[in-house]
Order: structure tokens, then sequence, then C-alpha cells
């Protein structure tokens, strides 16, 4: 037998074990996600052994039991000040009442140029409403993902928010040195770029948001 032979042999048998070890990666996970589903409180440990994007939400809506709304939001670049996104929701307007699908205020789409990806920081200001009960340790957790690859997590304390109160904070981002390899397959694959946010209170996972991203904008 010649030696490309057995070369061809071998990384056949090589992807075809990538492939699988990858495919039971993602049931593993299916499965992981399904078991927090079930869980009577999912912790940030839970999420951060978490190693790809979910398939779903790990809350429902009515977890939010502290009625926490986030009402206006804001991106900027912090080198030179400019605002690169803005938000806010209609006065009086829920998120129900915006869309039929009840799921609906927990996504959004994001379409920045490509020279996003050259920014080193950011800054996210976020303005929110908090129903009649106090909110203690108030915590967002975040992850960034490409094609499944963790790119960026993010931890942000919001601490404590007083009831019926009115809040607004800002998170500044330090955004990771990305490959010129990486950025050029992240403008060239428009929304396979995508992040779960996830919202706990006193260690427990009330809210759960989820986003893609295109950078390819102006093209």
């Amino acid at each position: 037998m010649s030696t490309a032979s057995t070369d061809k042999k071998k990384g056949g048998f090589l992807a075809r074990k990538a492939k699988k070890a990858e495919t039971e990666k993602v049931l593993d996970q299916a499965e992981y996600e399904k078991k927090l589903r079930n869980k009577d409180s999912v912790s940030v440990d839970d999420i951060l052994k978490l190693t790809r994007i979910t398939d779903d939400y790990l809350c429902p809506i009515t977890a939010n039991t502290y009625k926490i709304d986030f009402t206006k939001f804001k991106i900027r670049d912090m080198e030179s000040g400019g605002v690169l996104f803005e938000i806010a929701k209609p006065e009086g307007v829920s998120e129900m009442s915006l869309s039929s699908d009840p799921n609906a205020g927990r996504y959004v789409r994001y379409e920045f140029p490509p020279e996003f990806l050259k920014l080193k920081q950011i800054g996210a200001t976020v303005e929110f409403t908090i129903g009649d009960k106090p909110v203690n340790s108030f915590r967002m957790v975040e992850r960034h993902y490409f094609r499944d690859q963790v790119i960026k997590s993010f931890d942000f304390d919001f601490g404590f928010c007083m009831p019926s109160s009115l809040n607004t904070c800002e998170h500044i981002y330090d955004l990771p040195a990305l490959s010129q390899d990486l950025m050029r397959e992240m403008v060239q694959n428009p929304f396979q770029t995508k992040s779960d946010s996830f919202y706990f209170v006193d260690g427990r996972l009330i809210m759960h948001n989820k986003a893609d991203y295109a950078y390819n904008a102006g093209m």
C-alpha cells in the first residue's frame, strides 16, 4: 500500500473522528440545556459550563418576577464618543403588544460596519425600570460566539435596585483583539456571530436574552 493511500485513509479517519466529536458535543449541550430548563434555579456556574450558543431560552418570561423592563439602550465608541446604536421602547408599550411572538422582546439583531470589529472599547448604556420588589445583587453574564466558538465573556454587576425605580448605568466592554482572518470570516458570514445574555438576581436566572450580529453594513 502506498504512503499517499495510507495518509488519505488516516486523514479520512481523523476527519470522521473530529466530526463525531463535534456531533457529540452538540448533543451533550442539548441534553445539558434540557436539564437546565427543568431545574428550579439556574446559577451562574451552570451558565459558564455552556460551550456554544443555546438552542432556546433557559428560563420563561414569567421568571422575571421583579418586573425588570429595559426601556433604552445605547452603544458608543469609548475612544471617539460616537454613538453606534441607540434604541428606546415607546412609552406605554409592552413587549407583548409589539409582537404576537412572546419572545420577540428577548431577541435583538444588530448590523454594524466592518470597522466595528477593530474597536478596542465600547460603552453600553442601559435604562431600565424595576417593579414593586427590591432587586438585590442584579448581575449579567453575556457570552459571545462565532460559529459556536466563544469569542468573549462579559460579567457585569448592576448591584442593588430600589423598588419602583428608574435606573441608568453604562457598562464598559473591553473588546478582544481579533485576527484578520477571524474578522474577515465574521464580515463574510453575517448573523453567525451570536450572544446569550443571562440576568441573575441573588444568583438565580430570571431573564435570558439573545442577539445576533452582522458586520457588513454599508458594504
